[in-house]
């Protein structure tokens, strides 16, 4: 035979929570954290979009500039050199053009690039060139994710953010 259940209730297992104060210094305080925190994660996106655009921008509207390949001969430092022959129409043959050195560029490779106007400095095209312009925006997204989880509170934004830029950051490795 079951015995019967009982008659009275069982407690409640989750304390209850106490009502938010309406007023007074710790709502400003709150409001101006998420304002603080709001806008540093801003400047943090805005300052990934500002370093990749340098780079980006030349990848991205390439029509109209020079285009070729270069063979990168010799690398010093941050810089590598070698020899640009041209592709373009209106673009001319350089004995040097610079790269900058990177974990994408090996000496005795040759690349597809874009001249930068105005100067004898080049950068890759095509999607390895372009996601590799576009990395300091993956660093920006990862560091805005935790500013966004820890200071704001939105996990789940930030766990977006966070996925964006590590994919955007791998992708850029892999196409490498």
């Amino acid at each position: 035979m079951i015995p019967a259940m009982p008659a009275t209730k069982a407690p409640a297992h989750r304390a209850r929570r106490r009502p938010r104060p309406r007023g007074g210094p710790s709502v400003a305080l709150r409001y101006g954290r998420l304002a603080a925190m709001g806008v540093i994660a801003v400047v943090i996106l805005i300052a990934g979009v500002w370093g990749s655009w340098g780079c980006a921008q030349h990848v991205m509207l390439s029509k109209g500039r020079e285009q070729g390949t270069m063979t990168v001969s010799r690398c010093v430092g941050e810089t590598c050199w070698g020899p640009y022959e041209p592709v373009s129409v209106g673009s001319r043959a350089r004995d040097r053009v610079d790269i900058e050195r990177s974990v994408a560029v090996e000496t005795g490779e040759t690349y597809t690039v874009v001249v930068k106007p105005g100067s004898g400095d080049v950068v890759r095209t095509g999607p390895a060139g372009l996601l590799h312009a576009w990395v300091p925006l993956g660093g920006a997204l990862l560091l805005a994710a935790v500013v966004v989880a820890g200071g704001l509170r939105m996990v789940r934004s930030a766990w977006v953010l966070g996925g964006l830029g590590f994919a955007l950051i791998t992708a850029a490795w892999v196409a490498l």
